[in-house]
């Protein structure tokens, strides 16, 4: 009795989307997080009577065939990279994209990563980095004795050292885009890494063509819904249920059938 295997599958892929929900749940308050959301696909068919075969010589084509759905799978977990809601801190080094576009950061391996939360610091050295300790390319000191530090919508930074009338510029931050950014790989840390899905980086400035602008003292939400998630969280549950009723049908049409052989 194929049902059995069929609503176990069901059961599987619905255990998979509720764990989706809870880790967007969970993260409704990161900085920049991206809502993910499960995609399902049908498994293979069994067909008994195909269609379109001629039954007798001479006669019609059959027009309707047999065939059986084995259930369903996982086929992936995308990333919703939609833009969140806009929290101002009023922090120097607060830093967010009003549109597309990715902060470039150094790794623990020297390997650049990507990513959207702009919640930078600064290390002992004066250095800017994120929450993590990682540097933020291209490299940029802060100097000693700076009581303002200024980053304007071209991602350009600039320093007011001892209450000097000038500003001084200490670099420009380095800023990509993806083709394909849902083909990014996340690492945990809201950082992500380039593959092959996802395509090669395009660099580009902020509020060039194609890129959204920076915007100092502001940092990018969550972009996940609560109520929306709850919304998912009971159809999820309810059609877990529906799935374990079926096993359940199954079961009882088994025992009727050994209870006859007794």
């Amino acid at each position: 009795m194929r049902s059995l295997y069929i609503a176990a599958t069901g059961m599987a892929a619905q255990q998979t989307q509720v764990d989706v929900i809870a880790n967007n749940i969970a993260n409704v308050n990161t900085t920049a997080f991206k809502r993910s959301r499960a995609e399902f696909t049908d498994l293979l068919y069994q067909t008994d009577r195909r269609s379109g075969v001629v039954n007798t010589t001479g006669g019609e084509p059959i027009p309707e065939g047999v065939s059986v759905g084995l259930g369903v799978r996982v086929a992936g977990v995308r990333n919703l990279h939609l833009q969140g809601a806009m929290t101002k801190t009023g922090n120097s080094l607060d830093l967010s994209f009003n549109g597309r576009g990715w902060f470039q950061i150094t790794g623990p391996d020297g390997e650049t990563l990507y990513t959207r939360a702009g919640a930078f610091n600064k290390s002992a050295a004066g250095q800017i980095v994120t929450l993590d300790g990682y540097a933020v390319q291209p490299s940029m000191v802060v100097p000693a004795g700076t009581t303002e530090i200024v980053i304007n919508e071209s991602g350009e930074v600039f320093a007011r050292v001892e209450n000097a009338q000038e500003l001084t510029s200490i670099g420009v931050l380095s800023i990509v885009d993806f083709p394909n950014e849902v083909g990014l790989e996340a690492l945990g840390g809201n950082l992500f890494r380039e593959t092959e899905a996802s395509g090669s980086p395009v660099s580009g400035v902020p509020g060039g063509d194609g890129f959204g602008v920076i915007k100092q003292g502001y940092l990018e939400a969550s972009n996940v819904d609560p109520v929306k998630e709850i919304t998912e969280l009971i159809s999820s549950q309810r059609a877990y249920e529906m799935n374990s009723k079926v096993i359940q049908a199954a079961d009882e049409m088994y025992a009727t059938i050994s209870k006859g052989l007794r």
